[in-house]
């Protein structure tokens, strides 16, 4: 018995709309960001998801960035890995040795038929994720530098100005010690701050081989006379209660935010924060210029993470994960993250519009981060770091620097005793990547 056309046409519509839609291609993308920090993961996800309907990004907070990274390479053993994860700047060593594990940003571009430019990116960041031939390895995504804190209305008080060099740092701490506060400086991420980043920015290198760019080979180098007596400095001073240590990584945060210290040396990224909790005036500089090593400061080095794209998913999955990448790194996100959280926009058209949206003059200072970055073109001993097992070198570093802390070593034999660690280190990540 044949149907009449009006009764095919519809039962084809009641067929249409009780049939299933045809299921999103989920992506998912493990990070380290918490707090205000991951709302804002959270946000650009929801914007993608909302901006099409083929894919759909579910962010998965996995803790820390160490956490972040374990978890990652676990799940890749157990064959259970996301398709994108959060890989601090540390990490880039081990995920180029992880042989077959990485889909190199480039080459994702390229076979997912994704225009992609890389000259649109910061030079200074893009160019610490790069191979050797100059193929983008992951995507830049939150990066940072340390910068110098202060407490303006602490220095206006005590009357000293804001410190350009060490001496000056010191000076100032004096005054506002005298003037009644707890301490004068302390810093955050030690190993970061106060080895790796004052290395480059007085363009000297932390170890051979273009620090390690160049090979993995690479022995340490950071045992020289100006880190041994800088830090030999902010020991003395910490006798003279001019220094307070206050942990390896933020834990020293509250020694800034409760007014004990006027000074405090670490990421960028803490501005976010900063604007909530800080109820006095504060600002932000460049990090002091040592001048018994340099005439003139070189450039900072990126912290940070990028976004790492992990094989073994199917090539449909691969087109939405090129897609959302492209999809965060336009000016509107980026300059909307950067000027919440502090990190800089990773591409030029971010830091232009948020100079055209005046953000900058009615925020002085926040961009520091970008200025210290770009300040000069970065040699092989300011591009950076790529030390295998860093994760761990660090935390080496930070156990000497801690004895120097307390007084149980002086600055040459906790520094001596960290590159013979460090090295070790290195010697056991060069066998485990051959």
């Amino acid at each position: 018995m044949k149907l009449s056309r009006k009764a095919l046409l519809a039962a084809t519509i009641i067929a249409g709309l009780t049939a299933p839609a045809m299921a999103a291609t989920e992506i998912q993308w493990w990070h380290a960001m918490g707090g205000v920090n991951g709302e804002l993961v959270n946000e650009m996800a929801e914007k993608f998801n909302a901006s099409q309907s083929d894919y759909k990004v579910v962010p998965v907070y996995k803790g820390g960035y160490a956490d972040t990274m374990t978890a990652a390479i676990a799940a890749f053993r157990a064959k259970e890995q996301p398709a994108i994860v959060q890989v601090f700047e540390v990490g880039t060593a081990t995920m180029m040795a992880a042989k077959g594990a990485i889909y190199p940003i480039s080459q994702l571009m390229k076979d997912t038929g994704e225009e992609f430019d890389q000259s649109a990116y910061l030079p200074a960041v893009v160019s610490y994720y790069q191979s050797p031939e100059g193929d983008l390895l992951s995507m830049p995504f939150n990066s940072s530098t340390p910068v110098m804190w202060y407490n303006k209305d602490a220095l206006d008080k005590a009357g000293a100005n804001v410190p350009t060099t060490w001496d000056e740092v010191e000076e100032a701490a004096q005054k506002l010690v005298d003037s009644g506060m707890d301490c004068g400086y302390s810093f955050g991420w030690q190993s970061w701050v106060m080895m790796e980043n004052y290395s480059a920015w007085h363009n000297m290198p932390s170890g051979t081989k273009e620090n390690g760019f160049a090979g993995f080979d690479t022995e340490f180098t950071f045992n020289n006379d100006a880190v041994i007596n800088r830090l030999q400095k902010i020991a003395d001073d910490g006798k003279k209660g001019l220094f307070k240590y206050g942990g390896r990584t933020g834990e020293s945060r509250p020694l800034f935010v409760n007014g004990e210290c006027g000074l405090w040396m670490n990421s960028s990224a803490y501005y976010g924060g900063f604007v909530k909790d800080i109820k006095f005036n504060f600002g932000q500089t460049m990090l002091p210029l040592d001048t018994d090593v340099a005439d003139k400061p070189q450039n900072s080095i990126i912290g940070g993470a990028t976004l790492w794209v992990l094989q073994g998913h199917e090539s449909e999955e691969y087109k939405g994960v090129a897609k959302f990448l492209k999809f965060i790194s336009t000016p509107e996100i980026q300059a909307k993250w950067h000027q919440t959280t502090g990190y800089v926009p990773i591409t030029t058209a971010a830091y232009e519009l948020s100079k055209e949206q005046g953000y900058y003059k009615e925020n002085p200072g926040t961009d520091t981060a970008i200025k210290q970055l770009s300040l000069n073109t970065p040699t092989p001993n300011s591009r950076g770091i790529r030390y295998g097992n860093m994760v761990q070198v660090r935390d080496v570093v930070n156990e000497e620097m801690e004895a120097l802390w307390a007084g149980k070593k002086d600055a040459k034999t906790a520094m001596d005793d960290a590159v013979k660690r460090g090295n070790a280190l290195l010697r056991k990540f060069e066998r485990s990547a051959k």
